[in-house]
């Protein structure tokens, strides 16, 4: 053993060690469960993923869920049997609220799933034993249960100062550790040379308090050439506390709101050692762990090797539970550990002590008392804080000076509460100050995520709005661009018609709409004058007699004008489009007679509509005299063009010029042109078709 130099921290105390109840025999192994309750969630940091599903078979050491998260650890199967369950299940917590787990029944064979030959440590990379460390779901077996991959990850290959093994082990009533040291010593030192192999460290320290004499001399025999030193330190409660024990060995505090790390420090405990050498030499992920079973309604205390998942209740009864004298189970230590309500929970990676205390060894706590400033609570405060300050803060729920005396350095180990004359349990306060702070620092999160997803949201909608108003935008002036070609072609047309002297369709239909309309006002004022015969409304029917003469005369001369100028225009044939329009007109007019007489209209609306009807049939004959002529003409004509030459050279390319041009007009509005685009092409597919007019013309030399 080192005489290795010394320091102390602050406060501390010396309650009963109640030790012996549990150390007196061997590690036993009690027999295989015939069910496993295997909870997702075995360290501190986020749960697991199950990677299995119900009914599937599994063997022992497989993986059952995976660690997705940041901090996080995975699971395995602690024997071979049958998945049958997956969902809430009782857990060992102080809350008593289920959690995810996985349940499996085992088949009493434990078999794993294919033998694993041992590893020699200094075959592998650091990398390679840092990723079977990981997937071992190895985590600080001392109780807190922080996932030891993330300890080592920042110092892989780059050296620290002290790597520490922790077995003080100083919570009262807890044997596992010292157990441990003294049966397994050689597994321990194995996994320590791991250790030294990922991280280099100047100095290794093992240390254990001076009450364990056994596990200190096996150690030190274990030991053999290595250059690590043994350490005993004096016995003193909460010495086994990370930040306590870098004080006693090191004499460096470690900050408030940083690591041991920062200082290049790692702390690892002995429990832990020995599963990084089951991982890495025996290819065994964590599947089990050694656990004290003690207290006095217990028959045969002693320590356990049990496998993970194994109902709480089964360990106590093969350690000789008394029911009738059971008062309380307490997980972890009488100082940090909690009551569990269920004993049917399961026991998990960090479950490293069980308790089953009678009445008169935990008796009801007395009646708290106010505060009498007696400063006892800070005395003993192994992180120098003030317990009473806290205490005032908590009870006021002031977050904020919570934080500024540094609550989240408390390490709950109880010793406040333990020395306080008025009884108060202040750990209960600190904790459940902590988990206030905890939820409201989640809510603002949550708040403030949720204030940036409305604000890009925002932005979002908003640059979606924008983009819409300029696609709206250009659209109005596409059409606006067609719309203006198509008015000034319109335009364009109409001129050229006037400075031909003929009518446009355009004027042609407002003819039609007067007509109709005066009709529709003589109809409207005969009507009125059968009901009511004055001379007001004989005069109003006279004028609207002559109204309507002149609108369907005016209608008749626009109509023939338009034919004649069809027909002047293109000396080769009548239009097609002429003959169609006459043949509506008229077979509009024969349905309006037919109605009128069917509805026994006076004579001389009658006499109008038939009028109408006489010069409709007029018109269309003599559009069809005029086509006639026409046709005659074009087929002589043809027929002596034909004889001379089939088709001109001139013709066939008037014709693809003017269809490249209509080509041309159609693409261009469908673009989107400016509007004098558009106006150049209608110009230029006017030109073309009078191009064609030109070289179609029987006079053309061409």
């Amino acid at each position: 053993m080192t005489h290795w130099p010394l320091d102390k921290f602050h406060g501390g105390i010396h309650p009963p060690e109640n030790k012996s109840q549990s150390n007196q025999g061997n590690i036993q192994y009690p027999p295989l469960p015939k069910r496993l309750i295997v909870p997702v969630l075995q360290n501190a940091g986020q749960p697991a993923e199950p990677c299995v599903e119900i009914g599937n078979y599994v063997y022992k050491g497989q993986l059952i869920a995976q660690n997705m998260a940041a901090i996080s650890a995975s699971v395995h199967a602690p024997s071979s049997g049958t998945v049958t369950a997956i969902g809430p299940a009782p857990y060992p917590h102080q809350s008593g609220e289920p959690y995810l787990a996985i349940e499996i029944h085992t088949d009493g064979l434990d078999l794993w799933q294919e033998p694993t030959p041992e590893i020699n440590p200094s075959t592998l990379t650091s990398s390679e034993i840092f990723h079977i460390i990981q997937q071992s779901g190895i985590v600080g077996l001392g109780g807190a249960g922080f996932p030891t991959a993330i300890k080592l990850s920042g110092k892989i290959m780059s050296g620290i100062d002290s790597l520490i093994i922790n077995g003080t082990e100083c919570e009262p009533y807890i044997t596992a550790d010292d157990l441990l040291m003294r049966e397994r010593a050689d597994k321990i030192l194995a996994g320590v040379d791991i250790l030294v192999q990922l991280t280099r460290p100047k100095n290794v320290l093992i240390a254990t308090e001076d009450n364990k004499p056994e596990a200190l001399a096996s150690m030190q025999a274990a030991l053999g050439s290595r250059a690590y030193q043994v350490v005993s330190i004096p016995t003193l409660y909460p010495s086994g506390g990370e930040r306590q024990l870098i004080k006693i060995l090191t004499g460096q505090e470690v900050p408030s709101g940083s690591l041991p790390i920062d200082l290049g420090i790692i702390c690892q405990n002995v429990g832990t050692a020995e599963a990084i050498y089951n991982a890495v030499v025996l290819g065994r992920p964590l599947i089990s762990r050694v656990t004290t079973l003690t207290g006095t309604a217990l028959k045969q205390p002693v320590n356990v090797e049990c496998l993970l998942g194994t109902p709480i209740e089964e360990l106590l009864e093969f350690a000789g539970l008394d029911k009738q004298q059971l008062s309380k189970v307490i997980v972890g230590g009488p100082m940090m550990g909690f009551s569990l309500g269920n004993l049917a929970a399961p026991v998990i990676k960090t479950t490293n002590c069980l308790i089953a205390g009678t009445a008169q060894e935990f008796p009801s706590p007395e009646a708290a008392l106010p505060c009498i400033r007696c400063g006892e609570c800070e005395q003993v405060c192994p992180s120098n804080l003030l317990p009473q300050q806290l205490l005032f803060f908590a009870m006021g729920e002031q977050h904020e000076q919570l934080k500024a005396y540094n609550l989240p350095d408390c390490i709950e180990c109880g010793a406040c509460a333990y020395v306080c004359s008025s009884k108060i349990p202040l750990v209960q306060y600190y904790r459940a100050a902590k988990a206030d702070i905890r939820q409201h620092e989640q809510k603002m999160a949550k708040a403030e995520h949720a204030k940036q997803r409305y604000e890009l949201r925002q932005e979002r909608l908003r640059l979606e709005e924008e983009q819409k108003a300029a696609e709206r935008q250009a659209r109005n002036e596409r059409l606006a661009r067609v719309k203006a070609a198509q008015e000034q072609a319109a335009k364009q047309e109409a001129q050229q018609a006037q400075s031909t002297g003929s009518i446009s369709d355009d004027e042609l239909k407002h003819l039609k709409i007067a007509a109709s309309m005066a009709q529709v006002a003589l109809r409207k004022a005969e009507k009125q004058l059968a009901l009511h015969d004055t001379e007001a409304l004989q005069t109003q029917v006279a004028n609207l007699k002559d109204a309507a003469k002149q609108a369907q005369d005016a209608l008749a001369a626009a109509q023939a004008q338009l034919a004649q100028s069809w027909a002047t225009s293109s000396p080769a044939a009548a239009p097609d489009e002429a003959l169609k329009k006459a043949k509506i007109q008229l077979a509009m007019r024969r349905a309006a007679v037919k109605k009128a007489e069917k509805a026994e209209t006076d004579e001389a609306s009658l006499n109008s509509l038939r009028q109408a009807l006489q010069q409709a049939q007029q018109q269309l004959e003599q559009l069809n005299q005029t086509h006639a002529k026409a046709s005659s003409t074009e087929n002589t004509s043809t027929e002596q063009k034909t004889a001379a030459v089939p088709i001109s050279d001139a013709m066939k390319k008037a014709k693809i010029e003017l269809a490249m041009r209509r080509a041309a007009l159609k693409k261009a509005e469908k673009a989107g042109a400016s509007a004098d685009e558009l106006t150049q092409l209608q110009l230029a597919l006017s030109e073309a078709e009078k191009n064609l007019a030109q070289v179609s013309s029987p006079n053309n030399p061409g």
